[in-house]
């Protein structure tokens, strides 16, 4: 079975018509920003997708494609879509997306803005006061390698722990 990727009207249409929307994006993602009516199950929680027809989105589409053989299989025979461009895609079409400003940021951008806020200070630093703060950067730079290596990041650890990473209240 091969997966088609569908613009945004397409993939309306296939929803409207009974196709589920799955939004495989981790749950940090989806909080801070969804489709009305997408539901979200993660890469790693494929085995509980519903079943029937399926639209599949990502932030961008490239999470998707890269991952079509899971998600074919995931869905178990029932026809398979996968949303072009993703839920930026979609509000570039003009669609509705539900954005909750009180979300904080993903954890993977926020490890982004740390890391380069670092290696950028480490770096000031070492040229402006002492070449000994080139160490901060030399750090930040083996902590990313050491994650890249294993899959665990501690800075995303110590990041998901601060206190605008914890949920905000329902209203």
């Amino acid at each position: 079975m091969t997966i088609s990727a569908i613009s945004p009207a397409e993939a309306l249409k296939l929803i409207e018509a009974g196709a589920t929307l799955v939004d495989i994006r981790d749950a940090d993602e989806h909080v801070r920003e969804y489709i009305p009516g997408a539901i979200n199950v993660p890469l790693s929680r494929l085995c509980e997708l519903p079943s029937g027809p399926v639209v599949f989105h990502c932030r961008s589409g490239a999470r998707t494609t890269g991952n079509a053989p899971a998600l074919i299989a995931a869905a178990k025979g029932a026809p398979v879509h996968l949303l072009a461009g993703g839920i930026d895609g979609w509000r570039a079409a003009g669609l509705p997306t539900r954005v909750d400003i009180r979300q904080p940021l993903e954890i993977m951008r926020q490890v982004q803005l740390g890391a380069g806020g670092l290696v950028l200070i480490g770096v000031a630093l070492g040229f402006l006061v002492a070449p000994a703060f080139f160490g901060v950067s030399a750090l930040v730079g083996a902590g990313l390698m050491t994650a890249g290596a294993t899959g665990w990041c501690g800075m995303a650890r110590l990041l998901r722990a601060m206190p605008w990473n914890q949920p905000a209240p329902a209203v």
